[in-house]
């Protein structure tokens, strides 16, 4: 990999040179929201921001992570689990690595309503990829305007019902049982747009134990008025009935036999079901020719039950909350925003403000998993109480083109952030943990573009991001004491990153951005065992790296990208853990953090015409990752390669679209993600072997 860091940068530069021409043309960039909540080209924001296209009518491969779709851009490592019960990980520059189960550090959004919660936990299992249209992934300082966990900021947006109406229906399936079927119908009735979309999903899993089903549901109406006034519903489900989670493995069990369940996941059937209904609504309304005002108000409700395998010593204790977790949640939240374009100096200037609320409650149960001699079946109750955590957030951010050749872009957030337990679950064994914690913070941004010719742009970014603990990290003291750990505190990081965007007549583009994130108080495990995890904060850490990115087209037909991430992650400063009953372990100042790769890398070559045959190879590689904060053992680093055919027909009004695609084609054994600081040293989630999926895509339309 120190081969790949040195000579990569150096190779697609060349290439692209090599491939560009000297007309003074400019080939458009894709327009983002997310870096500065307006319509703009991403080459004019200075900021690392990238657009993953989707369209479902040509796809050509399962559909069902983001994973899919996110492999080319820097930065963003997204690996699938394979484990539907504990979602997909994702983490931007080394933020959200620590996550054992959905996301968190990482702001996500759907269609601008968030899908991740107050406390900073999210999860992507709504995220309809079969409606979207692109997402969008910001790294660096400007995710800090979208308030808490802002290590980056991924987001969905599905696609508005065009004039002309499609239907599409699509069949796939593949190795371990695997198959998915969806439709989907867009189109728009008068000043009625409309895309509606659904899909189901079932896989017996590479492990075993590791059975999953999946149906996901997404509807979007849009009513236009007239030119200044639009009035948009949004609806999404998602129902997740019983995913087998066959857990983590330790190394010996990894390299022996990578499809084994842990024992302990049999015995004590652990699984997880999640059923989530979601409502929002946005209008939007121009006032004038130079002011716009935005409404967007949701509503949604989340049921969780999993099972988990706390051995039967443990959940008797007094003090345990068992081995079922039981939450009932519902959640909402409404964003003002008013935006204002006007001159300054005589330069256009563009002034967005606005608040916003979120609030999410939660009737957490605990039950014992087991009843009597039977395991995995929800036992006694052991916790009831009520969890409640709310923002309230202002911001403000300004984009001013000062001068012909310059952009200045600016911002603030303030956040207060509150969590409260409101204890129902009160015994002779078990004291009232009733608490609250109150956690606040302003983070500025600001960042400068230098349009060094029209064809080179060159930017700089600064700014200050905090992360507050999540409801999982604040449930337990270290001491075991009642009550949320009020100790912890939010991690702060200041952020800053320099960058280039090259663009050549011929379509090609090559960006690169050098970054820095220095952490007080970072957030990390002090110590897990018996089904409890408790969480410190580390005095110092800091992120820092390259990225790189290479969009090349070869010709009409072919066309090359390439993607490299180099992370340096590193605590630094020492503290010190328990590892042993009779004296801790100290970790050095200068340790990796756990779940981090150095080096990260994608390559694709594709051969797309409009209709007939079509081609693919994709190649992805990282490096070793430390699963835990003493570098002890490391998942080693892996390189898979992927390859796809298809073939695309017209058939009166129906479009056709096959595809096969065989995964892992050296049959690769490597560990697809990793569990960081697993208590029993069950790190390692293993990736499935050489396997094919095929699917069929009928698009009808006028």
């Amino acid at each position: 990999m120190r081969t790949i860091r040195g000579v990569l940068p150096g190779i697609v530069f060349c290439t692209a040179a090599a491939h560009a021409e000297s007309s003074d043309q400019t080939s458009l960039a894709p327009v983002v929201v997310t870096a500065t909540r307006s319509a703009q080209p991403a080459f004019d924001v200075p900021a690392s921001i990238d657009v993953a296209t989707i369209n479902a009518s040509q796809a050509q491969g399962p559909g069902v992570n983001p994973s899919e779709y996110l492999d080319g851009i820097p930065g963003l490592l997204a690996r699938d689990r394979q484990n539907y019960a504990q979602d997909e990980q994702l983490s931007i520059r080394g933020f959200g690595a620590r996550s054992t189960f959905g996301v968190r550090g990482v702001r996500l959004y759907v269609d601008g309503i968030p899908a991740t919660m107050p406390d900073g936990q999210g999860q992507v299992s709504n995220f309809p990829l079969d409606a979207a249209s692109r997402i969008e992934v910001l790294r660096g300082p400007f995710s800090a305007l979208y308030g808490n966990s802002s290590g980056g900021v991924i987001q969905i947006f599905t696609a508005d019902g065009g004039d002309s109406p499609e239907l599409r229906a699509g069949l796939g399936g593949g190795g371990y049982g695997t198959w998915r079927v969806a439709a989907d119908g867009r189109g728009r009735a008068g000043p009625l747009g409309y895309n509606v979309d659904f899909s189901h999903f079932y896989t017996d899993g590479y492990r075993a134990h590791g059975r999953a089903e999946r149906e996901n549901g997404n509807a979007k109406f849009d009513l236009s008025f007239d030119a200044d006034h639009k009035l948009t519903l949004l609806l999404n489900t998602v129902a997740l009935p019983g995913a087998d989670d066959p857990l983590g493995l330790t190394r010996s069990q990894f390299l022996a036999d990578p499809r084994q369940p842990q024992t302990v996941a049999v015995q004590f059937d652990t699984r997880k079901s999640v059923h989530q209904e979601q409502a929002g609504l946005v209008y939007e309304q121009n006032l004038g020719s130079d002011q716009t005002i935005r409404v967007l108000g949701y509503t949604g409700q989340r049921d969780v039950e999993q099972f988990q395998s706390i051995p039967l010593s443990v959940q008797a204790a007094p003090s345990s909350p068992g081995g079922v977790i039981d939450l009932d949640g519902s959640y909402g939240g409404v964003d003002l925003r008013w935006t204002w374009n006007a001159l300054l100096a005589g330069r256009p200037l563009q002034v967005t403000a606005g608040a916003n609320y979120d609030n999410q409650d939660v009737h957490r149960f605990g039950y014992n998993n087991f009843s009597g001699t039977q395991r995995g079946v929800k036992g006694t109750l052991r916790r009831d109480e009520q969890d409640n955590v709310y923002n309230v957030d202002e911001y403000v951010q300004a984009n001013w083109d000062i001068a012909e050749r310059w952009l200045i872009n600016a911002g603030a957030r303030h956040s207060d952030v509150r969590f409260s337990v409101d204890d129902h679950y009160i015994t002779a064994t078990s004291a009232d943990d009733s608490s609250h914690a109150a956690y606040g913070a302003t983070t500025p941004v600001a960042g400068v573009l230098f349009r060094a010719t029209p064809r080179w742009h060159l930017y700089a970014a600064y700014g200050n991001a905090f992360e507050t603990p999540t409801f999982n990290e604040l449930s337990y003291r270290p001491d075991g004491s009642a009550g949320i750990n009020a100790n912890l505190v939010p991690a702060r990081s200041r952020n800053g990153e320099i960058g280039s965007k090259l663009k050549f007549d011929n379509g090609a583009e090559f960006d690169v951005a050098l970054f820095q994130a220095n952490t007080r108080h970072e957030l990390a495990v002090f110590s897990s065992s018996g089904g409890r995890t408790t969480y410190r904060n580390i005095d110092r850490a800091r992120r820092r790296g390259a990225e790189a990115k290479l969009e090349l087209p070869l010709s009409e037909t072919w066309r090359f990208e390439a993607a490299y991430t180099y992370l340096d992650a590193t605590f630094r400063s020492d503290f010190s853990i328990p590892c042993s009953a009779s004296a801790p372990c100290v970790v050095d100042g200068g340790t990796r953090i756990p779940g981090v790769p150095k080096d990260f890398a994608s390559a694709a070559l594709r051969y797309r015409p409009g209709t007939g045959w079509n081609a693919g190879i994709e190649a992805n590689a990282a490096s070793a990752t430390p699963v835990n904060d003493l570098n002890s053992e490391f998942a080693p680093g892996y390189a898979t390669i992927d390859g796809v055919v298809g073939y695309a027909f017209a058939h009166g009004n129906a479009k056709i679209s096959t595809f096969i695609r065989l995964n892992n084609v050296a049959n690769r054994h490597y560990a697809g993600s990793v569990i960081v600081n697993e208590s029993n040293s069950r790190y390692y989630e293993p990736a499935p072997g050489r396997n094919v999926f095929a699917g069929c895509t009928i698009t009808w339309g006028r």
